[in-house]
């Protein structure tokens, strides 16, 4: 089974980040720049929250808040759940469906160490399996 490390020697470690004093508008205009759906929200070294597409919706667009005014710690996700590098990928899967999140900041030794989506184990999956019908192609034209 394939581990968080994997996804993220794939995709990369890089992780974009905010701190919880930037305003909503500022948050959701880096996400718009970079083409992403979440920030980690860190202070320091400690990452004390995550803000995505979602809580811009439900957080500030919904309950009519100004977020040129409005700080993303008032308005993130927090506390935040995590997984660490060696965890399994289907285990992440399932908590990410179960918890109902898309994004899961990785953590190792209480540093935060990468960021994984859904769409990043899905195309994990989705490589694995085109693997195992490669391998299985092969070994069937082999027998003919």
């Amino acid at each position: 089974m394939s581990t968080i490390s994997d996804v993220l020697a794939k995709k990369g470690t890089a992780v974009a980040t905010t701190t919880p004093d930037t305003t909503a508008l500022d948050a959701a205009n880096l996400m718009n720049q970079r083409r992403i759906g979440a920030l980690c929200v860190v202070k320091g070294d400690d990452l004390v929250g995550v803000f995505t597409e979602r809580d811009i919706l439900t957080r500030v667009v919904s309950a009519r808040l100004d977020p040129a005014t409005t700080k993303v710690a008032d308005v993130m996700t927090s506390p935040v759940i995590t997984c660490g590098p060696r965890g399994e990928t289907g285990d992440c899967a399932a908590v990410m469906s179960y918890q109902r999140i898309r994004h899961l900041p990785v953590v190792d030794g209480g540093k935060l160490v990468g960021l994984v989506s859904t769409g990043n184990l899905m195309a994990l999956q989705g490589a694995e399996k085109q693997a195992f019908i490669d391998d299985l192609c092969q070994y069937l034209h082999e027998r003919t």
